[in-house]
């Protein structure tokens, strides 16, 4: 990897869990929304499902076996379900679009971002791919004062094809006119960011915020302090 660094020109970043702190973030988001309405369930035992029931349908998401409504209902719906609290679909809905609404209000990216950017500013152009939705990833990106770091932003919503599809990153490439071989993915996910580049003949690394299983597709880092000592 260390050898890599002179032949990169372009790197393409992931946004949620990778540079934005997405848990910290929607644990605050949920903290306000229930502390506004007086919701009676407790923070710390909600999350605590609400975290793996999301992944759980980000993935069904990506796959296009859910919509996005059915993501943003279901994935409240069944951490109220868990915690044997009783919501009706209109107080769920209300939630989900709260919580929407002031997700991307809180700026938290992971301890490190900021000055790996500053670094690799100066040595590359850098991207971002992201699955999330269009309106609320840019206003992530603009809160969290992370816009002038990067040239393209590509949004699976904007593309029409979410990571790991290969059209993703054949638009990516395409626009921002750079070669795969010289181009590096980062990101959280082993199947959406880190395959879906490789199999494009790029290369990838992986920061492993959530604790994904151990394996040999690339180099696999734990920190983005660590990530910035092999640029």
């Amino acid at each position: 990897m260390i050898g890599l660094q002179t032949e990169l020109t372009d790197i393409f970043f992931d946004l949620d869990h990778t540079l934005w702190d997405f848990e910290k973030n929607s644990y605050l988001t949920f903290k306000k929304i229930f502390s506004a309405i007086e919701l009676p369930v407790d923070l710390e035992d909600f999350i605590s499902f609400y975290n793996p029931i999301n992944h759980a349908y980000w993935k069904q998401y990506r796959e296009n076996r859910i919509t996005q409504q059915e993501l943003r209902f279901n994935r409240l719906s069944d951490t109220f379900t868990k915690i044997k609290h009783r919501a009706t679909a209109d107080e769920v809905n209300q939630i989900s679009e709260a919580y929407i609404a002031n997700l991307s209000s809180f700026p938290h990216l992971f301890e490190g971002a900021i000055p790996l950017l500053d670094k690799l500013k100066s040595k590359y152009k850098l991207h971002i791919i992201t699955n999330g939705f269009e309106q609320v990833q840019h206003f992530k990106i603009k809160n969290s004062g992370l816009g002038s770091y990067f040239d393209f932003i590509f949004t699976a919503e904007q593309v029409g094809f979410k990571k790991p599809h290969p059209q993703i990153f054949i638009e990516a490439l395409n626009k921002t006119q750079a070669l795969p071989e010289k181009s590096l993915m980062i990101g959280d996910s082993l199947e959406a960011d880190i395959l879906g580049a490789l199999a494009q003949g790029m290369h990838a690394i992986h920061f492993n915020s959530h604790q994904e299983e151990r394996h040999d597709n690339c180099l696999i880092v734990n920190s983005l302090e660590e990530l910035s000592t092999f640029f």
